[in-house]
C-alpha cells in the first residue's frame, strides 16, 4: 500500500512547526507523494497565525516541486456546540477543513461532552474531516459519531503522529476506529501531522495498522489524488477545478 496524498501538514506559521511550504513540498516530492494539504493551526491555538494567513492562501501555487498543493486548515473545536475558530467566509474558500480537539483550546472533560461536540461539528457541514480522533484524552461514543460522520460525508483521520507517540495511548484506539469504520462501510483520511518537512508523507505507522485490520483500499480517500478530489467534489468543493487533470 502506498498512500499518495497527505491531508495533514504544518508549516512554520503554526508556531511550533519548523518548515516552510516550499520545504514541505520538496520533501513530499522526495517521498513520492503526488498531493498534500497545508493545514496550519487556526488562530486560537497558541502561536498560530492570524486569520489573514488562511484567507491569503490563494497565493500558494497549485503545483510545487511537481506536487499538487491544497489549501486548508486544522481548525480547533471550541465547545460542545461544535463551533470552530475560523470565520465561515474563510473556510468556504479553502479546499480542505479539518477540526480537532486540542488541550489548550478545549480542555478534555467527559465522553458525553466530547461526543456532543463531535456530533455538532459534523452536522454543521463546515468540516471535511475530524483530526486525530484516536487521542485517548477525548473519549467519545464511536457508534453515534461514526454513523453521523458517514451520513454527512465527513471522514475520520488515522494520524501517523498519534501512532508514533505524540498522543500516548492512541495505538489501540486508532486500530479500533479503523475496525469500526470498516464494519460500517465508512471512509478515512490519513495524515502525517508533520511539523517538520522530513515527516511529510510519513505513514510508517499508519500503513501497517491499516494492513493489520485489512482496511479496504477503496475506502481510503488518500490513496490517490483522484480519489481525494472525488471526495472533495462530493463535498461540494468548487475551488479545485485547476487540479481536475489529476
Amino acid at each position: 500500500m502506498q498512500l499518495l496524498v497527505d491531508t495533514h501538514t504544518h508549516t512554520i506559521s503554526s508556531g511550533h512547526a519548523y518548515s516552510t511550504v516550499l520545504e514541505n513540498a520538496a520533501a513530499a516530492s522526495q517521498r513520492g507523494l503526488e498531493m498534500f494539504c497545508v493545514t496550519d493551526h487556526a488562530p486560537t491555538m497558541p502561536g498560530a497565525p492570524h486569520f489573514w494567513h488562511f484567507a491569503n492562501q490563494r497565493v500558494i501555487p497549485r503545483i510545487l516541486h511537481g506536487v499538487a498543493v491544497l489549501r486548508g486548515v486544522e481548525a480547533n473545536i471550541l465547545n460542545t456546540k461544535g463551533e470552530i475558530d475560523l470565520d465561515e467566509r474563510i473556510t468556504n474558500q479553502l479546499d480542505w477543513v479539518m477540526a480537532s480537539f486540542h488541550e489548550p483550546i478545549f480542555r478534555y472533560t467527559n465522553k458525553a461532552d466530547h461526543t456532543q461536540a463531535l456530533l455538532n461539528i459534523i452536522r454543521s457541514g463546515r468540516v471535511d474531516a475530524i483530526g486525530h480522533p484516536g487521542n485517548p484524552n477525548y473519549d467519545f461514543d464511536f457508534e453515534s459519531v461514526f454513523k453521523e460522520a458517514a451520513k454527512h460525508n465527513v471522514v475520520m483521520e488515522i494520524n501517523n503522529s498519534s501512532l508514533s507517540g505524540s498522543r500516548v495511548g492512541s495505538e489501540i484506539r486508532c486500530e479500533d476506529i479503523a475496525m469500526y469504520i470498516k464494519e460500517i462501510g465508512g471512509r478515512i483520511t490519513t495524515g502525517s501531522d508533520a511539523h517538520f518537512a522530513a515527516d511529510v508523507g510519513n505513514f510508517e505507522s499508519v500503513e501497517p495498522l491499516l494492513k493489520k485490520v485489512n482496511f479496504p483500499i477503496e475506502s481510503i480517500i488518500t490513496r490517490h489524488p483522484r480519489s481525494f478530489l472525488n471526495f472533495l467534489e462530493e463535498r461540494g468543493k468548487s475551488t479545485i477545478s485547476e487540479l481536475a487533470h489529476l
